[in-house]
């Protein structure tokens, strides 16, 4: 059983940043042909020859398994709770396992602000696949958009793009709380990492101190604090020390050489420096106006 909708944006829709093309559903039993019938021009494939699409497509894998592979993926087996990521352009083949056959949502969609997530590397065409479990949120956007496209009422695309941005989004948190599940120690690590930073904002604490102090080597501990906050322990810590630096300067009347000795700056001028690169504004701007 398969159940489509195909869309044509306008060039109006196209002005949003994010446009759908096509959504849909399908439940393949085991040991049936694939892919099923039914797809519009450009859409249905050979499994053995693969395709080339125009835009990018999330596949929502809630039952059985398959293959996939793409110019960038060699054939990996998907299970239930995978995402498939398709990219504009990247040759790819999928089909579920004749054993299992499986039931699997798509939407396919493109446009400028998709393409700078792209760039910005949220989503890559080196990991098209995205463990990310079972989650009725996620198929549940699957269906609200297939009803939406179905009923095309005015402001269609717009609904759209914002489901599609929901399900990426949830992509995003949910695989990274997969991760967080599976290695829970080093989890741990880094909130203990992050209080210890945190409390010692005013001391003259060093990174290489916290990582002795969790049991770690100094590379070690940089390389797992940015994969799992996104950035290094140092930046984190000047973050820490500027938002300390707002508050004192917000709600005391501390000088500006007494709050950067304070933060254990080198000098004054210094830490006015650092303040105004980090934050865009000088340390006189968050005194508080007579």
């Amino acid at each position: 059983m398969q159940k489509s909708r195909y869309l044509t944006p306008s060039d109006e829709d196209r002005k949003w940043g994010v446009t759908v093309s096509t959504v849909g559903y399908e439940d393949i039993p085991p040991r049936a042909p694939y892919p099923a019938r039914g797809h519009a021009d450009g859409y249905f494939f050979d499994v053995a020859a693969g395709r080339t699409l125009g835009e990018y497509q999330l596949l929502y894998v809630v039952e059985g398994e398959g293959t996939f592979a793409s110019s960038h993926q060699e054939s990996v087996r998907v299970r239930e709770g995978s995402l498939i990521l398709l990219f504009p352009g990247e040759w790819h083949t999928y089909c579920p396992d004749k054993a299992t056959g499986w039931k699997c949502h798509w939407i396919g969609f493109g446009g400028p602000v998709v393409d700078a997530r792209v760039e910005a590397g949220f989503m890559q065409r080196e990991r098209p696949i995205r463990q990310i479990g079972f989650s009725d949120e996620v198929a549940r956007l699957y269906d609200e958009a297939y009803v939406a496209a179905s009923l095309g009422e005015p402001g269609v695309q717009q609904h759209l793009a914002g489901i599609v941005g929901h399900i990426v989004g949830l992509m995003y948190m949910l695989e990274r709380r997969m991760a967080e599940n599976l290695n829970h120690t080093h989890a741990n690590i880094i909130r203990r990492a992050r209080l210890r930073i945190d409390e010692g904002v005013e001391s003259s604490l060093s990174i290489r101190q916290v990582a002795e102090e969790l049991g770690l080597s100094y590379s070690n501990f940089r390389k797992l604090f940015k994969e799992f906050t996104g950035f290094s322990p140092a930046t984190y810590q000047q973050q820490a020390k500027m938002q300390r630096a707002k508050e004192l300067l917000s709600t005391t009347g501390m000088s500006i050489k007494e709050i950067a000795y304070r933060l254990n700056f080198e000098s004054p001028d210094y830490f006015s420096v650092k303040f105004r690169q980090k934050t865009g504004r000088k340390p006189t701007d968050f005194r508080p106006k007579d």
